[in-house]
């Protein structure tokens, strides 16, 4: 859909909105809103903590507005000089390391305290909230050229350069006429975005669905069926056999444990650490490197093409296969399983379904960092065909995980391409590049 432009423009130049409507004006953004600091109560007053009074902080700036927060202060502290925002003020985030890539706005829909990271904004007299704040996301490039470093490699912006930012000022009739275009606007770009994230989600059920069967049952589906002796994984394929994860594969061990940093290297091979393993993909570009020597003398992890390699911390249970431009490389504090007469894709399909991962939750420890250990890895029981049939399941399994990945991947393109539309709209709206009056008009009649 094109929309018309204003008839005439005015006050071009090298701003990051270009020209404006003739009839609107330009102002700073301290020109057009007042600042409130935030601040964190002290963590030593237990009667300050888990009160009524909600306490924002960047985590719960995650949409357009919010009424309640993750956290909670007490009005004891609001008296002992908790600083409060009201219902309408915005909320944007002056620090953080999200700063390197977002600048969330959000308006407050209830009377909240906020946390030293955010600047609570309130637009004065003569200024829409709903429209300042499309505004103030629309600005978000420009706001990034006002973030510097802060201390301990954070972000924070500058609030002096930010309030001295020159932004449009269109008449307060005309913000809200536009607050409104975008409301209904983008509600409908994130309906369509919401039913293709739905979609996402129903191909990924599928896919995790295709495999399970695939890894359990087999392909056949007039196969003649026995009990498995597992109660919790029923019924197999009569010709199949389940085995422990030590009787498949020939080795099972652990990577570097002790001091794998020594051996990073500037260059070399790969040095691959459970941070770069995804479900069945291991991302050995991106890798930190060990050098030949340094993967010698660590012999008993050298990693060979058709190898797996599961996460142990983090992500438990998280297997990939190794390829061939890891070959030689090495790996630190993951699982290591050596390939051997199996097909190595056939048993990555298997330690990433439910049957093996239950098995992973079930032995698993740890409160901030989950992990497992190899002793009770290697007794894992893994529902094992034959081999000709492991090679089927595996060729049958990568064609339809293609299939289903290419379905997820355009879905996202179409997400991606929503978003792109919705960014643009608001920006072209809160600058006046459409003129959007019209059309509201219509809508109201």
């Amino acid at each position: 859909m094109s929309f018309p432009r204003y008839p005439s423009y005015a006050n071009p130049g090298a701003r990051w909105f270009a020209a404006v409507p003739e009839h609107w004006d330009i102002t700073k953004v301290k020109h057009a809103a007042d600042f409130v600091s935030g601040g964190t109560p002290s963590k030593a007053r237990p009667d300050y903590w888990d009160g009524d009074v909600p306490w924002a902080s960047s985590k719960d700036l995650k949409h357009a507005s919010i009424s309640d927060t993750e956290d909670h202060i007490t009005e004891q502290a609001v008296l002992d000089g908790a600083q409060m925002i009201d219902a309408g003020d915005l909320m944007v985030v002056v620090r953080g390391m999200i700063l390197a890539h977002t600048f969330p706005v959000t308006k407050a829909l209830a009377r909240m305290a906020i946390n030293q990271d955010l600047k609570g904004v309130r637009p004065r007299h003569g200024w829409s909230p709903d429209y300042f704040a499309y505004l103030l996301r629309a600005s978000s490039p420009e706001t990034f050229r006002r973030v510097d470093e802060a201390g301990h490699g954070t972000k924070a912006l500058r609030m002096e350069a930010w309030a001295s930012m020159e932004i449009p000022c269109p008449p307060v009739t005309e913000q809200a006429t536009i607050a409104a275009f975008l409301d209904r606007e983008t509600s409908k770009i994130d309906a369509l975005a919401e039913e293709q994230r739905r979609l996402i989600a129903l191909l990924n059920e599928k896919r995790q669905a295709v495999i399970s069967h695939a890894v359990t049952k087999g392909l056949n589906p007039d196969a003649p069926m026995k009990p498995s002796g597992i109660e919790w994984l029923g019924d197999v394929p009569a010709h199949w056999e389940v085995k422990r994860l030590k009787h498949i594969s020939p080795f099972i061990t652990v990577g570097v444990v002790v001091n794998p940093t020594t051996f990073v290297a500037e260059e070399g091979l790969p040095f691959i650490y459970g941070g770069d393993i995804r479900e069945g993909v291991i991302d050995w570009e991106n890798s930190r490197r060990i050098s030949e020597a340094g993967s010698q003398a660590n012999a008993k992890t050298r990693l060979r093409a058709g190898d797996l390699l599961t996460v142990r911390v983090g992500a438990p249970g998280v297997t990939a296969v190794v390829p061939v431009e890891c070959d030689g490389g090495n790996c630190a504090s993951v699982m290591l399983i050596r390939q051997g007469t199996f097909n190595s894709h056939w048993l990555c399909y298997a330690m990433n379904t439910r049957v093996v991962r239950f098995q992973v939750e079930v032995v698993q420890y740890g409160a901030a960092q989950e992990q497992f250990n190899i002793s009770h890895a290697v007794n894992f029981w893994t529902p094992t065909p034959p081999r000709a049939e492991q090679d089927k399941i595996a060729t049958f399994l990568a064609h339809e995980s293609s299939r289903l990945d290419e379905l997820t991947a355009e879905a996202q393109r179409a997400i991606d391409l929503l978003q792109e539309r919705r960014t643009a709209l608001i920006s072209a709206a809160v600058t006046g590049q459409i003129d959007v009056r019209a059309l509201a008009e219509k809508q109201a009649a």
